[in-house]
């Protein structure tokens, strides 16, 4: 009995050491030195600073800059409170919402169509990459902002498109933090009067 429990104990330390710690270490050591970009988040910087993720989304308000997606994470985009409204295709709240927030962006934008992302939030309210449609609908409120012409503008969002991943699986997409820093590089966007610069206008929060 006592050699027995014995055995089991050391086998479990063995195993509790070899897997829970070594393997993990191991794992962590590999993927730092293979994707190392990928393994510390992901993270977009500008000057030697760390601006965000480009797996994360964030809140963009100022007219000067691509709008993310509607975002039902905590007070939007709080990336410790990820989730989405859970609200069912039949819920008479989800149609005011969406009946409202349509109006109001037929109306920023003057577009006749929106794109479905253009009024409604991700599962995960973290999402931070848009549809091109969407993109496209903003450019005319960007460019005026911005004091450029639109086709600069469409010219940046085009080249910041990512296709189909080998051409079939998934959606071409605009990665909203990446044009903006591409915008910033271009025409910093102005700043209305007696405000200064915050995590969702010209400085992306990390």
């Amino acid at each position: 009995m006592v050699s027995q429990i014995r055995a089991a104990a050391t086998l479990l330390g063995l195993l509790t050491v070899l897997l829970g710690l070594l393997y993990p270490l191991a794992m962590t050591a590999v993927a730092g030195a293979v994707f190392p970009g990928e393994a510390s988040g992901s993270l977009v910087s500008r000057d030697g600073v760390a601006v965000g993720s480009s797996l994360i989304g964030q809140s963009f308000a100022q007219p000067g800059y691509l709008h993310p997606r509607p975002s039902a994470a905590g007070t939007g985009y709080d990336g410790s409170a990820s989730s989405g409204t859970n609200l069912a295709p039949t819920s008479a709240k989800l149609a005011e919402r969406l009946t409202a927030d349509g109006e109001a962006m037929r109306q920023a934008t003057g577009a006749a169509v929106l794109p479905a992302d253009a009024i409604t939030t991700s599962g995960s309210g973290l999402d931070p990459d848009i549809s091109p449609a969407f993109a496209a609908i903003q450019v005319a409120r960007i460019a005026a902002a911005r004091g450029v012409a639109p086709d600069t503008v469409e010219r940046i969002i085009t080249e910041s498109i990512t296709r189909r991943t080998l051409g079939i699986l998934g959606e071409p997409r605009v990665n909203v933090l990446a044009v903006n820093m591409a915008l910033d590089a271009l025409a910093p966007a102005p700043m209305p009067q007696g405000e200064t610069p915050t995590a969702s206008a010209a400085t992306p929060a990390g």
